[in-house]
């Protein structure tokens, strides 16, 4: 189970894939001043629980200021995942 979300939403999030060839910081919040807390590998996907803005980042997929939380205290900048959308697609985080 990931921290912070219940079983039910973790068996129902959607995957997406990370920009190729692209190791991905996550960060502990929503921009790229907070901390790093991991580096995702090359060729990863990951849930999208909610959304928050944050800094402006630029990316393979654009100029965003959306953050993924991808996890308790985890997030990733929207510009780095291919969610097929420029906007929100999913709820806004807490």
């Amino acid at each position: 189970m990931v921290l912070g979300v219940s079983p039910t939403a973790t068996a129902a999030a959607q995957f997406y894939p990370v920009a190729p060839d692209v190791r991905l910081n996550v960060r502990s919040g929503p921009g790229t001043s907070y901390t790093i807390v991991r580096v995702l590998p090359e060729g990863s996907s990951v849930p999208i629980f909610c959304q928050r803005p944050g800094s402006t980042v630029t990316g393979p997929y654009g100029t965003s200021n959306i953050w993924d939380n991808i996890a308790n205290g985890q997030f990733v900048s929207d510009a780095y995942v291919n969610t097929g959308s420029d906007g929100y697609i999913a709820s806004r985080c807490d």
